[in-house]
């Protein structure tokens, strides 16, 4: 099948593949596969007994399905790798790749409900079989509970103020709509940086929609037990919250704190840092004006001491 040109472009497709460092004959995860951009890089680097799986829980994303016997596409959660892998008599695998975020196709797509540019139905929802969507997160969650979203998923020093105008808003009539949240920012946000708040606004919601944090901790230590000794994590993200989780468990295979030493001063790790991180090109944000927050992190597996 044809990949839609619109569907999805992928970021930094060439470095992220380049940090897998390919084994023809390996076996590959691509746990975002989205409009396969990236699937197609491994699966052309990939020789005959080579083999891809991907993951994508977006029904959308399933139309992009690429016709190749060396690839798999699993209809899931990327947060349920390890567990699917198994079910295909996968134990371990040379590389992962991790393109993190929300794809252009969805944001692109007004009834999706993502996006600031449209109004429509404050959806969010990633897998559109789950329950869970904007709407009853922005109807049926306590104060206190828009609070934590907005501080810790958004950064938003308007926290406190705005989950008090949803909350004297939804006792009028139900928020369900785009221009619904708008309308309950605007007091709060100055024209000058409406733009960067209300993404802020809309980001912090996504993400407690789709539990992206729980899966993205889960995807990090399952990638840990997975990986073969030498294999390779590649990941994109886009935001702060994404990229600092990712850049300490590569770091020391935690999300806080350090590791413990011996009595000799040494610490048992599981990764090695390939590189720097690789942020795009002038030309590429130039094409792609999605890639301009993109972050690429790679790390190897390493023997513990």
């Amino acid at each position: 099948m044809t990949q839609p040109i619109s569907y999805h472009n992928p970021v930094l497709l060439k470095e992220s593949v380049d940090g897998l460092n390919i084994d023809p004959s390996g076996v590959y995860v691509d746990v975002t596969f989205g409009g396969g951009g990236h699937s197609r890089e491994i699966l052309a680097r990939l020789g005959p007994e080579g083999k891809l799986f991907a993951f994508d829980q977006d029904i959308d994303a399933l139309k992009n399905a690429i016709e190749d016997d060396r690839f798999l596409l699993i209809p899931q959660n990327f947060g349920y790798m390890k567990r699917f892998l198994r079910l295909y008599g996968i134990k371990e695998v040379d590389g992962i790749l991790a393109d993190l975020g929300v794809s252009s196709h969805q944001f692109d797509e007004a009834a999706r409900g993502f996006s600031t540019r449209f109004d429509a139905r404050l959806d969010m929802r990633m897998n559109q079989d789950q329950d869970l969507d904007a709407v009853i997160v922005l109807n049926q969650y306590s104060e206190e509970d828009l609070v934590r979203i907005f501080k810790s998923y958004g950064e938003l020093r308007i926290a406190l103020k705005l989950a008090q105008r949803i909350v004297a808003a939804r006792q009028e009539s139900e928020v369900t709509t785009v221009a619904d949240l708008k309308a309950i920012c605007a007091p709060l946000v100055p024209e000058r940086i409406e733009h960067k708040l209300l993404a802020q606004v809309f980001q912090a919601i996504r993400i407690e929609v789709n539990k992206e944090m729980e899966v993205l901790y889960d995807f990090l230590r399952q990638s840990e037990n997975i990986l073969k000794i030498g294999g390779r994590l590649s990941v994109i993200s886009y935001h702060s919250l994404e990229d600092r989780p990712v850049k300490r468990f590569m770091r020391n295979g935690l999300f806080e704190g350090e590791p413990e030493k011996d009595v000799f001063g040494r610490s048992s790790v599981p990764f090695k840092k390939i590189g720097k991180m690789i942020i795009p090109s002038r030309e590429e944000i130039k094409e792609n004006n999605r890639a301009r927050s993109a972050k690429l992190r790679i790390a190897e597996k390493i023997e513990r001491e």
